[in-house]
């Protein structure tokens, strides 16, 4: 510790306030705030610490900063700004938080409603932050099909009103707007319009029916029917939108659900908005942080992060664990709010428990998807083969796939296919093709373990590593063969799983549920191609050896023409078809002269039979 920040140390205030650590090269590495800034500041020094994170962070502190502040409630806000602006290593930090939209609600005398990323402090109200865009864009969607907002940037001041500057445009004309331009609508009525969509944004949609209800029949009362009827429509389509949302908690009461998941520097945060126990939306927070910070400093962070913005506060927050400076944050959400707020960490199996399970599930979902783009933008492995180690729980990244299938037509000719597939891309080159010998008949289930019992002995006597999963073609009976004859040899430390075809279930050993990937996923879709090509390739294996079983008799039954000369028929020309095309000519440079002409003039005069019969089956028909 350098002299001057034993200085700054014994001179401390004893007020509330912010502290920064900056290390050699002058950046600040971390920001914090106090309730008694000297004895904060100081407890970094003279405390054992048993955190690797605070430890790495004061080794490398060689300078502070301090600014007091009147309260703690200001230092939090301070503290919040400053992390945001500085983005310190040693502090949580929220990831692309500049991207999210809001919905604004300008602060003019006929108010606009849209979407912006820029925040501006001049009276106007926000909503958001919406990182699911298409929910935000379906909002407006719909706040626009049910309320008249303007939708032009015009100056609607008074006195540009008056002088009469502006015309109605078509939004008038097609009942999208009601003319404020030109005075057509007064202020007072156009603004309980915009409350109106206000309330809706609030998550308040059967308390804004209420309230319509009460004009309506108000307005009826008073004779004013066509009113009335507006009125009607207006709560008909709000009743269709409420409609749709979900109903999760029967209690009505207004709160958020927020869960976290970490892993290493990576936080995913999603939070549930209830509202009048309706679920009326989801957010998702990104953030980052150094490996070792506490639960309790992370949940912190997102509720800071979170609510600073313009976001409602509900009554209720419900988290898995308390954060960390919990009083102060409360006192903070309380001011912002006008109203208190309180912290559930529920324990028992309730609604609200069963909503923070649920909540945790997608909170874990999205850290994958983070760590996945992560390692996708890297480049360190396919993006495909990441996700399907993590939908599949497998222990190494499968980068070589071996996928089998049996092919058969009613017990003859059964054949097998092992197609290999690596970093997600076929390799054609060790493919390989089984022909079966030792089962008679349709029993796919024996004819599974012929082929994995061939392949896979050879590794174990070799003592070769054996591929990163092996799939085969089919439900539980392929995987339960296929993993009976595996332990039967003695191969050890192989994944293998079963894919079925009527659903796209995933089979795995052990296991009695089978495993659904969602259909958009690139990981089932990976399956997909694999056990696509593996019976392509099947099948194809087993139509050349019936084809060439069926045409070889045929062309054998042809006076003179013997097996040899068949199989060389079939090896030059490909097929039947082919060889009845060739010219007398063609076949002779191929098996002779003597073959060539026995062998042409049998299927020609096969043709002329043919047509003979056509023709006089024609003649017969005519008459």
């Amino acid at each position: 510790m350098n002299d001057s920040l034993k200085n700054k140390l014994e001179n401390l205030p004893g007020t509330p306030g912010i502290y920064q650590f900056l290390n050699a090269a002058g950046k600040v590495i971390y920001v914090g705030k106090a309730k008694v800034l000297k004895n904060r500041v100081r407890s970094y020094f003279h405390s054992r610490l048993d955190s690797p994170k605070t430890n790495a962070l004061v080794s490398k502190i060689e300078d502070l900063i301090i600014i007091a502040t009147d309260s703690e409630i200001e230092a939090l806000v301070l503290e919040n700004n400053l992390i945001k602006e500085l983005k310190p290593r040693y502090n949580i930090n929220l990831k692309d938080d500049k991207t999210f939209p809001y919905i604004k609600v300008t602060n003019e005398l006929f108010p606009r409603i849209y979407p912006t990323r820029n925040i501006i402090r001049d009276g106007s109200k926000y909503f958001g932050p919406y990182t699911d865009i298409r929910s935000m864009k379906a909002s407006l969607r719909m706040i626009n099909h049910i309320f008249k907002i303007r939708s032009c940037r015009l100056d609607l001041t008074e006195e540009n009103i008056e002088k009469r500057k502006f015309k109605i445009c078509l939004d008038y004309h097609i009942k999208k707007c009601d003319g404020p331009c030109e005075g057509l609508v007064s202020v007072q009525y156009y603004n309980e319009m915009v409350n109106e969509v206000i309330k809706l944004l609030k998550g308040k949609t059967e308390d804004l029916i209420e309230e319509l209800k009460m004009k309506m029949n108000l307005a009826s009362e008073n004779m004013q029917f066509e009113k009335a009827a507006e009125l009607r429509d207006k709560i008909n389509q709000l009743q269709v939108y409420s409609s749709k949302q979900k109903v999760v908690t029967s209690d009505l009461e207004d709160r958020d659900i927020i869960s976290a998941a970490q892993e290493d520097k990576d936080i995913a945060a999603t939070i549930l908005n209830i509202r009048a126990g309706k679920l009326t939306g989801k957010k998702q927070l990104k953030l980052s942080a150094e490996p070792g910070d506490s639960l309790e400093n992370i949940y912190s962070a997102i509720i800071k992060f979170y609510y600073n913005e313009f976001v409602e506060i509900p009554k209720e927050i419900v988290l898995e664990i308390e954060p960390s400076e919990s009083e102060s944050i409360l006192e903070w959400l309380n001011q912002k709010s006008g109203r208190k707020s309180k912290f559930i960490v529920p324990i028992r199996q309730s609604d609200t428990k069963s909503l923070l399970n649920m909540c945790k599930q997608n909170a874990i979902l999205q850290l994958k998807e983070i760590q996945l783009q992560k390692m996708k933008k890297e480049g360190s492995v396919p993006y495909t083969l990441a996700s399907l180690q993590r939908d599949l729980r497998l222990k190494h990244l499968p980068r070589k796939i071996e996928c089998f299938d049996i092919s058969n037509l009613q017990g003859t000719d059964t054949v097998a296919s092992m197609v290999v597939f690596e970093d997600a891309k076929p390799k054609k080159s060790l493919y390989r093709k089984f022909i079966i010998k030792s089962v008679e008949g349709p029993d796919d289930f024996a004819s599974m373990q012929e082929v994995i019992e061939r392949r896979y002995k050879k590794i174990v006597e070799e003592n070769e590593k054996a591929p990163d999963l092996i799939m085969v073609d089919g439900g539980k009976g392929q995987l339960s063969s296929a993993v009976e004859i595996l332990n039967e040899i003695g191969l050890k430390n192989y994944e293998i799983i079963g894919l079925a075809k009527r659903l796209e279930e995933i089979f795995m050993p052990g296991e009695s549920d089978p495993v659904i990937i969602p259909k958009t996923s690139s990981s089932l879709k990976l399956l997909q191609h694999l056990r696509d090509e593996a019976h392509r390739f099947a099948i194809t294996f087993h139509r050349l050896r019936r084809d060439k079983r069926t045409l070889k008799t045929e062309l054998t039954d042809i006076p003179g023409i013997g097996e040899k000369v068949a199989t060389k028929l079939l090896t030059s020309f490909g097929s039947l078809k082919e060889i009845k095309s060739k010219s007398e000519e063609e076949l002779s440079k191929m098996i002779g002269k003597a073959k060539g002409k026995v062998l042409y003039n049998y299927y020609n005069s096969l043709q002329n039979t043919s047509a003979e019969s056509s023709e006089s089956s024609d003649i017969s028909e005519s008459l």
